[in-house]
């Protein structure tokens, strides 16, 4: 006996009914254990951390008259700067001996910004969170930054490598003269990046640019919370305290997503205020950082603003966040998987 199989825009072909019946457990039960066996790999080889980002569309947009600002290609943008909690997870992965120094002791004594706890000897130690894990990471050098884009650009596991991947370093602490690797997927971001990101209406290729990231051309207020237009910095009280008073036993930073009306309009968070940010660009022996912080004035949050220092210096001001390649989707990816598992399947298990 022959069953019929009839394939669109092509001609008729029968297979033997023996051989229809087990293409039908193939597509029933190999198949889906094959695609249960897949996701199970990739839990095991899950990233110890992710971070929520933002896709910075309108590619080949219109540089600001500032000149910065234009990019070519679609991106990714963290949501929020890299969090004391992201970054104690990050020295748990690859820091146990710290070679590179990865670790500030002005992020456990500073209490403006504390912080993280470490504890134990060289080879065995440990990192803890104590206060806020959601509050930006400061005491961070450019190439402390560097080595959290290479290690999440090589899986984020630990032991990953903080060596290679988006940044070349083997070992450098010091200079200028390291740049993006072709096929980077986590990076600092390019001034260009950064800015866009920060001031760009968006919308268009040509939809203009903002004073503030906080899409206003008036300068923010600095009151913690929901309204429109806020940010973390010195307007003449501190924006946590709310004194004119400085205190060095007192927190300044505030949590992730707090200024939740008061976002970009690629809706990042705190690119205006609470740490200043490290980017790519290198101007002389420095790297550019750009955004003001918690005890800066509000001049330091304008496009107009741009300051550097030593890639290698490391204050309680000083942050970043990380770029990466936009995500596809959850149905593109589907899409994908199905597309290629079911490929395979055809080629192997269904002859004529």
């Amino acid at each position: 006996m022959t069953v019929p199989l009839i394939i669109p825009g092509a001609r008729s072909h029968t297979v033997s009914a023996g051989r229809a019946k087990k293409n039908q457990i193939m597509k029933k039960t190999i198949l889906p254990l094959a695609l249960a066996a897949l996701t199970l790999n990739f839990n095991v080889q899950a990233a110890l951390l992710t971070i929520d980002t933002v896709t910075v569309g309108d590619a080949g947009n219109a540089a600001d008259t500032t000149t910065y600002g234009a990019v070519a290609d679609v991106f990714a943008l963290g949501k929020y700067e890299v969090t004391i909690g992201q970054y104690t997870t990050f020295l748990n992965a690859v820091a146990a001996t710290d070679t590179y120094s990865l670790y500030n002791p002005g992020m456990t004594t500073d209490q403006n910004i504390a912080g993280i706890t470490r504890t134990g000897s060289s080879g065995g130690y440990s990192y803890s969170v104590s206060g806020s894990g959601t509050r930006p990471i400061t005491y961070v050098s450019w190439f402390d930054a560097a080595r959290f884009a290479n290690w999440m650009n090589n899986g984020a596991t630990n032991g990953a490598s903080t060596e290679t991947g988006a940044y070349t370093l083997n070992g450098a602490t010091s200079g200028v003269s390291f740049t993006k690797n072709a096929g980077a997927t986590w990076w600092i971001p390019s001034e260009d990046e950064w800015y866009k990101a920060a001031y760009y209406k968006g919308g268009s290729t040509n939809a203009g640019y903002w004073n503030y990231p906080t899409q206003s051309d008036s300068a923010p207020g600095n009151e913690v919370g929901g309204a429109a237009n806020q940010a973390n910095y010195n307007n003449g009280v501190y924006s946590v305290t709310r004194s004119a008073d400085y205190s060095g036993l007192l927190n300044y930073l505030t949590d992730a997503g707090v200024f939740s009306n008061s976002t970009s309009a690629y809706d990042t968070y705190d690119q205006a205020g609470n740490v200043i940010e490290w980017n790519d660009a290198v101007t002389g022996s420095n790297r550019v950082i750009r955004g003001g912080s918690w005890n800066l004035a509000g001049t330091f949050l304008q496009s107009s603003h741009r300051n550097s220092v030593n890639p290698v210096v490391e204050d309680g001001y000083v942050g970043f966040r990380v770029a990466s390649v936009p995500e596809p989707s959850t149905y593109a990816l589907l899409a994908l998987a199905t597309a290629g598992w079911g490929a395979h399947w055809w080629r192997r298990k269904v002859t004529f």
